[in-house]
């Protein structure tokens, strides 16, 4: 009897714990703490709550708490804590966005930057006033797009790969087949930073009131400052510690002299708790927003939990006919934050969301990444939003096949086969694909680039032709794809829900319920999850997940996913229709 009640003491010990700390005072200042590469979604850790997982703050989190903030009266202030930004430019641009809201509420928000660097120092220059560290330092050197290339250091150990590609621009086999970038790669690359970097210049240098020029002339002969040097330029406002800066703050609060910090300040992931939904609903009527974030697979039986973010054609399965069969949801917002992956897992989806569309009104939004089989998912949307900076297009496959026939040969690996079948063995990493299996490897990547040219078309109202002109592989910034045609309207996810609104008949006056899906689980649902192995094999999974990401830089994450699937899980044939590489600029 002793053994059951001590656990429920526990538990019930906990959930009182928590359940009070979500009662909010009277008036406090937000801290919002933003850093790494902001995922759309948050991804529960699996750990429980007495353990601290770290799990960051997702974009759509900070979207809805500041704009919770902009009208909340308890709210007498907004404090950022801002420090190595490494995310894509169009989810800068959303959260300044949304900083702004927070503004034109009334709300004063500051920046507090640790040691910072260029896009650390953007997305700050959005609010009222900058703090910087004292004893800090401020890197404004530039942007820069870094891709690491394979191919060397994997040849050194007896493993190479064959490649299909469509087309030249479809540079997503470079890094498994090349030592250094290709002319297109280069070409593309270097269009998307130019973008990136003038909307960096002109929109810091306009909030800073200082000339784009003088911006640009610290960049190249500068760079490295003090938190002095970089008062002094006028680049921020005042130099001070964290803890002066949130006692001055808490003083303006409470009206005390000597304030307890604590007391005057609420965290954004208690804040988050303390309200039900993510707008304030004033209808029955709901809005489904279904989120594709992380990189397409065909099963969960594929996604790499201990590396980046995957999304399986089960789990969009489940949540279109979620948002289908509820009755109060009107409309459906599909946001996409996604570099592509399997294309035959793309299609799949595409026909799915197809399907949604014709029942109910259906809109896309696209976050930081859309591209390749994240843009074919986009294809189902009546209208489709994108950010200026939002990467996407990359209209193409590719194929790859890995070959370690030379580090089999090397460890002295000895292998027999039998067959029954010409090309029984064909598709075996232990030889390259020759003559007519080599021919046929070419040709299927061909024949789902033509079948992904064809849905373009249909949905785009375009001629083959004037897709293939745009496709090809080329990667485009929002702005741009609005003007080839890829995509519809300049705007963020609130664009999109109020477009959806719209589209479904719902008042411009009311404000819809907003349904999420796939639905958010709880740390114990992921743990008891079928195939989790159990409370303890969950635990063990999720601390394993931590301490690669501690190790391994989060940019490079999903380029070991890819190298993992292709190589150690799969060992044949992958047709792909995903970007090049996370092009994270920073």
């Amino acid at each position: 009897m002793a053994l059951l009640i001590i656990p429920i003491v526990v538990f019930a010990v906990l959930f009182i714990f928590i359940r009070s700390s979500r009662a909010l005072p009277d008036r406090f200042a937000l801290l919002v703490p933003l850093g790494g590469t902001i995922d759309e979604i948050r991804h529960e850790s699996g750990l429980p709550p007495f353990i601290s997982s770290r799990e960051p703050l997702s974009l759509q989190d900070l979207l809805f708490i500041l704009d919770h903030a902009s009208t909340d009266k308890r709210v007498g202030e907004v404090l950022l804590t801002i420090g190595e930004l490494k995310t894509t430019p169009a989810k800068i641009s959303e959260l300044r966005h949304a900083i702004e809201k927070v503004r034109a509420g009334g709300k004063k928000v500051t920046a507090f930057l640790h040691s910072a660097g260029d896009s650390d120092y953007l997305l700050a220059t959005a609010c009222d006033s900058i703090i910087i560290e004292r004893g800090g330092f401020l890197l404004l050197d530039g942007l820069k797009a870094e891709t690491l290339f394979y191919a060397g250091a994997l040849g050194k150990i007896g493993v190479g790969f064959q490649a299909a590609q469509w087309k030249k621009y479809k540079s997503g086999i470079e890094p498994f087949v090349r030592t250094g970038p290709s002319r297109e790669y280069l070409e593309e690359v270097n269009a998307l930073l130019s973008e990136a970097y003038d909307d960096y210049l002109a929109n810091a240098s306009h909030r800073r009131g200082i000339s784009r020029d003088s911006l640009s002339s610290i960049i190249d002969h500068v760079a490295l400052m003090t938190s002095d040097k970089a008062k002094s330029y006028g680049l921020v406002d005042g130099v001070s510690s964290l803890w002066q800066l949130q006692r001055t703050i808490s003083m303006k609060i409470t009206g005390k002299k000597t304030p307890q910090v604590e007391d005057a300040f609420v965290s954004a992931d208690r804040y988050r708790l303390a309200f039900k939904q993510a707008m304030k609903p004033d209808t029955k009527e709901s809005v489904a927003v279904i989120t594709l974030s992380g990189s397409i697979v065909r099963s969960s039986g594929e996604m790499m939990e201990d590396f980046g973010e995957t999304v399986d054609v089960e789990t969009v399965k489940n949540a279109v006919d979620a948002a289908l069969d509820e009755k109060s949801v009107k409309a459906i917002v599909l946001r996409i934050d996604s570099p592509g992956g399997d294309a035959l897992a793309s299609a799949e989806m595409l026909e799915m969301l197809d399907s949604a569309a014709v029942k109910k009104p259906f809109v896309v939004s696209m976050s930081g990444v859309a591209a390749s089989g994240g843009y074919m998912a986009a294809l189902a949307g009546k209208t489709i939003y994108a950010e200026p900076l939002t990467i996407t297009g990359s209209i193409g496959v590719f194929a790859l096949k890995p070959d370690i026939s030379m580090l089999a040969k090397n460890i002295g690996l000895g292998r027999d086969v039998v067959t029954r079948g010409r090309f029984a063995d064909a598709n075996t990493p232990f030889k390259p694909l020759e003559g007519e299996a080599l021919d046929k490897f070419i040709a299927a990547s061909g024949d789902i680039y033509q079948d992904f040219l064809s849905k373009v078309a249909a949905s785009r109202k375009m001629t083959v032709a004037e897709v293939d002109s745009v496709a090809g592989g080329r990667v485009w910034t929002g702005s741009q794809a609005i003007k080839a045609r890829l995509a519809d309207r300049s705007g963020g996810l609130f664009d999109a829900i109020k477009a959806a609104q719209s589209l479904a008949g719902i008042e411009k006056t009311k404000t819809p319920h907003l349904l999420f899906y796939p639905e958010e689980k709880n740390w114990l649902e992921n743990l008891l999850k079928p195939g989790s192995g159990g409370i303890s094999a969950g635990i063990s999974a999720a601390l394993r997940k931590q301490m690669i990401m501690d190790l391994v830089p989060e940019s490079h994450v999903s380029s070991l996913e890819a190298f993992y699937r292709m190589l150690v899980k799969k060992g044949g044939v992958q047709v792909l229709a995903v970007m090049p590489q996370d092009i994270v600029v920073y």
